[in-house]
């Protein structure tokens, strides 16, 4: 938890900039016949020109710089000598530990020409993630925000992948609380002025739950069907949410958000 005037969030501002860039620059590469491998050292290389480390590689023995997520993969995917083709959605999912501090992002995208289905995983996916961040002020509660991404999801038809969940971060890459993508309005911890955490909504057409791949890292849906990731490190300031790892140009979608979520 980091006061906002203090010089340890002008920090994490300035890393979250840094990650930006990186993981632009990485998603921009990812097309048809791009590796993953050449991926994960092509960030690693630019995560080197910042100030920065990679923050997952050696993070409880990972050895990547990143995570690359492919199709049925939700999250910690391994990069490896696989090469996307037309129709693949990856996620691309980047830490870097900035003088100190830790911040957190992640986005999926298409590669080349993928089904209309495949473009509402990501486009609701996306959604969501901003749902939740559009509440985050000083006093709202946890779960008005785990709620919100909740009714998002769901009233779209689609599944919130319910082994995994968003987290504080700061000094640490995974700190309290542990911030599920679903939840009950009105209940929960109330904001403060200064936390920062990372908000990433993991969404599958049908799979609530997850199994992990031969390799112990890439977690993949249950059912077998396409997943999508988005992620934000944010900090909760006076007048709302501050996001630290907003891409340049990067579009807010229109809030979908109904106040009947919000009914206690």
């Amino acid at each position: 938890m980091i006061p906002e005037s203090s010089a340890k969030l002008r920090v994490m501002r300035k890393g979250g900039q840094e990650l930006a860039k990186v993981i632009q620059a990485v998603a921009r590469l990812a097309k048809p016949g791009a590796s993953l491998l050449d991926l994960d050292r092509q960030a690693e290389l630019l995560i080197k020109k910042t100030e920065g480390t990679p923050a997952f590689k050696g993070y409880r023995g990972y050895p990547f710089a990143t995570c690359l997520s492919v199709n049925t993969e939700i999250v910690h995917g391994t990069p490896r000598a696989y090469h996307l083709k037309q129709g693949d959605l990856i996620g691309i999912d980047i830490g870097l530990l900035y003088r100190g501090f830790y911040l957190d992002s992640a986005l999926t995208v298409p590669i080349g020409k993928v089904s209309s289905e495949d473009k509402k995983l990501l486009r609701v996916t996306y959604e969501a993630l901003w749902e939740g961040i559009r509440l985050v002020r000083p006093g709202v509660r946890l779960g008005d925000i785990q709620a919100a991404i909740q009714h998002r999801i769901e009233e779209q038809g689609l599944t919130i992948v319910r082994d995994l969940c968003g987290h504080g971060i700061g000094k640490n890459l995974q700190e309290e609380p542990q911030i599920p993508n679903f939840g009950k309005a009105g209940t929960g911890p109330i904001l403060k002025e200064g936390q920062t955490f990372a908000l990433e909504p993991m969404v599958s057409f049908r799979s609530a739950h997850t199994t992990v791949k031969a390799d112990g890292w890439t977690v993949v849906t249950l059912g077998g069907d396409k997943a999508a990731h988005f992620e934000h490190t944010v900090a909760v300031t006076k007048t709302g949410a501050l996001v630290l790892t907003k891409r340049s140009g990067e579009k807010e979608p229109v809030s979908k958000l109904r106040e009947s979520v919000f009914s206690r």
